[in-house]
């Protein structure tokens, strides 16, 4: 008689088997394009409770067994200020999927809830920075956030549309404020409906943002609410029914860019014209 798989067990499972074309690979395919990991990495991978870094923890955690390059893994969960219910979410999850997360807490949600300007802005800086700090006093070498294929577009989307400037989001980048840190994203390949569809599968249910602004909302299961990201999910929507490869176009511009067509270019913080590269 075969054995009963726990719900962790199939979780997995189903990473490697009915999801493979759609996570597995393009995950091992960002890993191996950028260089994400390295032999003798300490890593954090920071988990909020959403779906997205769950399932970057549960890709972790199996490619640490498979993988003839060793490393180590931190799983670290920041409590900026859950309700209690949010945060009970999160411990059980860990549970469920045998995560060994590493919780500590801090005053985010109570310093963010006051500002009336970019308030999301502000949150996501302060969380990055706690996170940096507690991994590197873990003694890590790299923090690997959630951030997906989608997220990739809309950022550079909504950069263009609304910063007024041509920026999209590294695969990894080199901490400017603690040497030594770098930050990875390893989902940059994984498409967010697969996420979804994985989620559904295993019959889970994850925190949304959960913040002050947005706890009182009811969850959107296609994560479309009210933000300039979400303005950014419904105009993509909207663009792929004319152009259903319009995401695909965008990933692969920023992987593209053809400098001697830009007017003014910006590097390490100093900005320089045209004919600053190529002469009058």
């Amino acid at each position: 008689m075969p054995r009963e798989l726990t719900p962790c067990q199939i979780a997995e499972r189903s990473i490697i088997k009915t999801y493979r074309k759609v996570l597995w690979n393009p995950f091992i395919a960002a890993v191996k394009r950028y260089e994400l990991t390295a032999p003798n990495d300490r890593i954090a991978v920071c988990i909020s409770g959403g779906k997205d870094s769950v399932l970057l923890a549960k890709l972790m955690q199996e490619l640490q067994r498979r993988s003839d390059r060793p490393f180590e893994l931190v799983f670290l969960v920041m409590d900026p200020g859950y309700a209690p219910e949010n945060r009970r979410l999160i411990e059980e999850n860990a549970r469920l999927l045998e995560i060994p997360v590493t919780i500590f807490n801090s005053d985010i949600f109570d310093v963010t809830v006051q500002v009336d300007k970019n308030p999301c802005y502000l949150c996501a800086r302060m969380r990055r920075g706690s996170l940096y700090a507690k991994a590197q006093e873990l003694g890590c070498n790299k923090i690997a956030l959630g951030h997906h294929f989608n997220d990739v577009v809309e950022t550079t989307l909504m950069a263009l549309l609304y910063g007024a400037q041509i920026q999209a989001m590294p695969p990894k980048l080199h901490s400017k404020n603690f040497p030594g840190m770098e930050l990875i994203r390893p989902l940059y390949c994984v498409h967010e409906d697969d996420i979804i569809a994985w989620k559904n599968y295993n019959h889970l249910r994850f925190l949304q943002c959960a913040c002050r602004f947005t706890e009182a909302r009811d969850a959107a299961e296609d994560g479309v609410g009210q933000s300039k990201r979400q303005e950014m999910k419904l105009l993509l929507r909207e663009m792929r029914r004319t152009n259903p490869n319009v995401e695909k176009s965008i990933f692969a511009a920023i992987h593209g860019v053809q400098l001697d067509t830009m007017v003014g270019v910006k590097f390490r913080g100093k900005e320089y014209s045209f004919l600053d590269y190529y002469g009058r």
